[in-house]
């Protein structure tokens, strides 16, 4: 059975010269072609894209490969591209069930997974940035 990716295009930061083309993989789906496609469907529709900020409107397009969502804002269009793509290689196999039995066995229990949070768009270009830097109210600095 094949893996499918669950593919987004669309774009990222603010500003005319800051904004830049992404791509993210939404989710996987273990399965056909087809039945990967139905699942990016009801993904593209509910998708939030970054811009516009406030909506006007919504259009979703079919292509060969995938949907096209074109998101009308304020000033300009927004555009999203949504694609499967076979994934052929990962380079973080897990280990196969005998080897993971045969571990447990010699090491003990593996630790609980953790809890995955909800699949949504790749997070914004300054995500990471603090809201107060670490620097602020030191006293050793001059």
């Amino acid at each position: 059975m094949s893996r499918w990716g669950l593919v987004v295009e669309q774009n990222l930061g603010y500003g005319r010269n800051r904004r830049m083309w992404s791509i993210g993989v939404m989710d996987h789906v273990e399965g056909t072609r087809e039945e990967a496609l139905a699942a990016l469907r009801i993904r593209a529709e509910r998708f939030e894209p970054v811009h516009p900020a406030n909506p006007k409107g919504r259009k979703l397009y079919r292509e060969a490969d995938g949907f096209l969502l074109v998101v009308e804002g304020v000033w300009q269009p927004f555009h999203c591209r949504f694609s499967v793509a076979e994934q052929l290689y990962d380079s973080a196999v897990p280990e196969p069930a005998e080897e993971a039995a045969e571990a447990e066995v010699r090491d003990g229990p593996a630790a609980p997974e953790p809890v995955r949070s909800k699949p949504g768009p790749p997070p914004a270009w300054d995500a990471q940035v603090p809201e107060v830097p670490s620097w602020l109210g030191r006293d050793d600095l001059s």
